[in-house]
């Protein structure tokens, strides 16, 4: 296994950490910084054979969209999106709706494609997608789904010899776990706000 150091790789790296940190701020800057970054990973995921990350890419552009607005409507006097809580009932529901999606694209990807990981790359996509949506919808609990993804998806990307994609998951994880912190805080904060009204 030979790895490359490809300069766009490198670049679209650093502004999807950038993404990942400003949202971790709660800062609505992240959106259009994401969309920045899935555009350029969908090219590096096409060329990798990676097809369920490349269409992962295309669905997060449009649940960015989605966040994006949604979070504009939620800002707090600072400028940060507010937390808001997920119930067990919803997170259940949704994470079953990510197996099923899971088994589906896994057995398309291997049946009808050449993809490399086919079973593996479809989890990942499905349960990506899940804590996108988490996020969207301003929930601190995709911090901890992003935590396992991406756990993961560094070992999918050693694998695939992509060494600065890895380097950024692992990023990522250290990220996630700041931004689960500081999405707790705040919802530590808004609680005790509410209880002191």
């Amino acid at each position: 296994m030979t790895f490359e150091l490809s300069p766009f790789e490198v670049s679209a790296a650093l502004v999807s950490a950038a993404g990942v940190w400003l949202t971790a701020r709660r800062s609505p800057w992240c959106w259009p910084v994401g969309l920045v970054s899935v555009i350029a990973y969908a090219w590096i995921f096409v060329d990798a054979k990676l097809y369920s990350d490349t269409m992962l890419q295309v669905i997060f552009a449009f649940l960015i969209l989605y966040g994006w607005q949604r979070w504009s409507r939620n800002l707090d006097g600072s400028g940060h999106v507010r937390v808001a809580s997920l119930d067990t009932r919803s997170a259940t529901r949704h994470l079953a709706i990510g197996t099923a999606a899971a088994l589906a694209l896994g057995y398309a990807m291997h049946r009808y494609t050449d993809a490399s990981l086919p079973w593996l790359d479809a989890a990942l996509t499905a349960f990506s997608l899940v804590a996108q949506w988490w996020q969207a919808r301003r929930h601190a609990a995709a911090w901890w789904l992003w935590i396992a993804v991406d756990v993961i998806y560094v070992g999918e990307y050693v694998y695939k010899s992509l060494p600065v994609t890895a380097v950024l998951y692992a990023g990522f994880v250290v990220l996630a776990a700041i931004g689960l912190r500081a999405w707790r805080r705040e919802r530590v904060v808004i609680a005790s706000e509410c209880g002191a009204g």
